[in-house]
């Protein structure tokens, strides 16, 4: 099979490695369909520790299981299904996995991030990991589900009350999907802020009540009950912690560099209960990222704006550092 391989930070090509032949409880999935998403640049760049070299990168992917290994039936899945994976890999044995907060897990690995992943013609995952897709919903859409799981945990960890007033940080992707969730749980108002305008243009025809370049032009001087920023920009975050309404949350979302530091008034977040909540990947919720997906809920052809082949990794690469569009993916098939 063709295989994207990143050999070493800043070196990756193009290489035909053997077919995967599944373990017992795995499956191997012909990929369809594969997203590129952040951490992808991050492991090309060397700047994702837990990624060893050489490694097929691809974790947002969907395709047809077609062959199973020993006992792999046990889990419900059956050559020919059209299946999204999580590529979650929890060890199960540590105190988070023990409580239930896998996505902390001590021993932590992904599909794509640790291990072989989906920018491959196929590729072989535990059958547990596979979530049967609608037969409405493309593999295309599919690819779709990891992020849209990503964001259906951060609202897991938001407060539920209808009719709150929504302001987010940045309309990329997650952005994106945060925005069009808060709409579906009954908001009140969501507003968008980001400096790219044809972003801040889609986020308009995707329902957000308003959409600016700064925080600053909105009439709203008592703040908002939920701010998420889906950034990881210092001034962003910053700021965002400076517009939480009085006994409401904030939630970090975008992923910051490590050493990234940002400025908060402590007295502040005890004078007005400020709650400040971190959400990171993916926990209990990529089944119900597959339901909304099949209900609607996500405009996913809005979504998607750009495919390449696998083998046009590198344009991809570059529209993807250049802002350009929202997610981008690859066909190992060659198709666009």
């Amino acid at each position: 099979m063709r295989a994207l391989v990143i050999d070493e930070p800043g070196r990756y090509s193009m290489q035909t490695r053997p077919d995967p032949t599944p373990e017992p409880a795995e499956v191997v999935v012909r990929v369809e369909a594969v997203g590129i998403c952040g951490t992808d640049l991050h492991i090309v760049a060397g700047e994702f520790p837990p990624a060893p070299y050489p490694i097929v990168p691809g974790h947002e992917f969907a395709g047809e299981v077609v062959a199973l290994g020993p006992g792999a039936d046990t889990a419900g899945v059956r050559a020919g299904d059209r299946v999204a994976v999580d590529p979650s890999l929890f060890c199960g044995r540590c105190h988070y996995c023990a409580i239930g907060r896998g996505n902390l897990c001590e021993n932590w690995g992904a599909i794509g991030d640790t291990v072989d992943g989906a920018m491959a013609e196929y590729v072989a995952v535990p059958a547990v990991n596979c979530h049967r897709l609608p037969g409405h919903v493309s593999a295309a859409h599919g690819a779709l589900v990891e992020p849209l799981s990503c964001a259906v945990h951060g609202f897991d960890l938001l407060p539920r009350q209808l009719g709150s007033h929504y302001l987010i940080y940045g309309a990329g992707t997650m952005g994106l999907l945060m925005s069009q969730l808060a709409m579906a749980a009954g908001a009140a108002s969501v507003s968008v802020v980001d400096t790219n305008a044809e972003r801040l243009t889609v986020a308009r025809t995707l329902g957000a009540d308003a959409a600016v370049t700064a925080a600053d032009e909105l009439d709203r001087p008592e703040g908002w009950e939920i701010v998420v920023d889906c950034t990881g920009v210092i001034a962003a975050i910053e700021d965002g912690l400076s517009r939480v309404r009085r006994g409401g949350t904030y939630q970090q979302f975008g992923v910051a560099p490590g050493e990234a530091r940002a400025t908060v008034s402590p007295f502040r977040i005890y004078n007005d209960e400020i709650r400040i909540v971190g959400s990171m990947a993916v926990l209990h919720s990529f089944g119900r990222a597959v339901d909304l997906l099949g209900q609607g809920v996500i405009d996913a052809e809005t979504i998607i704006t750009h495919v390449f082949p696998l083998t046009e990794f590198d344009e991809a690469l570059h529209t993807f550092r250049s802002g350009s569009g929202r997610k981008i993916q690859l066909r190992p098939d060659g198709s666009r």
